[in-house]
């Protein structure tokens, strides 16, 4: 094999995996309630950020500011479960790819639980600070709330799945 394809094929599997590796970046820095690491996962400038509900924004700083104000409190414990990303590398530049995303928002002040699943169709741009995302729209696909205060919850079923259909 012509040691130029090979090179090229081994860089756009490094590409594919740093982006991997950026994303991941991105849902632990929304967990973990930091905002400067969750900047960081975007290019500078214009970028498009289309998140349904919670707005659309044409740069990352407007958008950070948002999940300041909404999400970086104590009583706001969240975990993003991203998952089956499918990613591809147009050029040296530029690519994109697809996120499936599990979300589950636990508001311990409010005593409300939400599950959320949806997807992400992503943009990407290397920059001399690596790759980062230049586009990005999040597409909810179901949504699940509870009410947690009146103890109104029951749990149906809890344990090993093969038991899930027997009645108690």
């Amino acid at each position: 094999m012509d040691t130029r394809v090979l090179a090229e094929r081994l860089q756009r599997l490094e590409d594919a995996e740093a982006i991997r590796s950026l994303k991941s970046r991105y849902f632990t820095s929304c967990d973990a309630k930091n905002p400067a690491a969750m900047r960081a996962c975007f290019a500078d400038g214009p970028v498009a950020i289309d998140f349904g509900m919670i707005g659309r924004f044409d740069n990352a700083d407007a958008l950070v500011a948002v999940y300041t104000q909404m999400a970086c409190h104590p009583h706001m414990v969240e975990r993003h479960h991203g998952s089956n990303p499918q990613i591809e590398v147009i050029d040296a530049t530029r690519a994109r790819g697809t996120w499936s995303l599990a979300y589950e928002l636990i508001d311990t002040q409010n005593q409300k639980l939400t599950q959320l699943a949806g997807h992400y169709e992503d943009e990407y741009r290397r920059t001399a600070d690596g790759w980062r995302m230049s586009a990005t729209k999040f597409v909810a696909t179901s949504t699940l709330s509870f009410d947690l205060a009146e103890g109104l919850t029951k749990v149906l079923f809890a344990g090993n799945p093969a038991m899930a259909g027997v009645a108690t």
